[in-house]
């Protein structure tokens, strides 16, 4: 048996805010539009929503999220995926406002420090 290869078509977006007084950037998101042989329409995966602490609680992340979900619906995604630390009961309650379910678990494999 021998294992091929195949390039995949990928996307990946930024979307960030910045602070005006200090052209500074304080919130941000990435959308990574994927595709896979058993679905024709991408799907979108969502990683690494922060928003700086001292400008929480403004909306800023419902902001972003906001615009990711209207951006994978553009990109004709049929699915949004998010994963989140199990300690991040806040985020967690954010995400299921937005309409996101608790769908399963997240397996991960570090490879920084090896």
């Amino acid at each position: 048996m021998h294992i091929h290869q195949k390039p995949i078509q990928t996307n990946s977006l930024k979307f960030f805010i910045v602070d005006q007084a200090n052209n500074k950037e304080i919130a941000r998101v990435f959308l990574y539009l994927l595709h896979n042989d058993l679905h024709i329409e991408p799907f979108g995966f969502i990683e690494d929503l922060y928003v700086e602490e001292s400008h929480r609680g403004q909306g800023l992340g419902t902001q972003l999220i906001n615009h990711v979900i209207a951006q994978a619906k553009e990109n004709k995604c049929y699915k949004l995926i998010c994963t989140s630390r199990h300690a991040r009961e806040l985020i967690h309650k954010m995400y299921e406002k937005h309409g996101f379910k608790n769908y399963g678990l997240e397996f991960r494999m570090d490879f920084v420090n090896e």
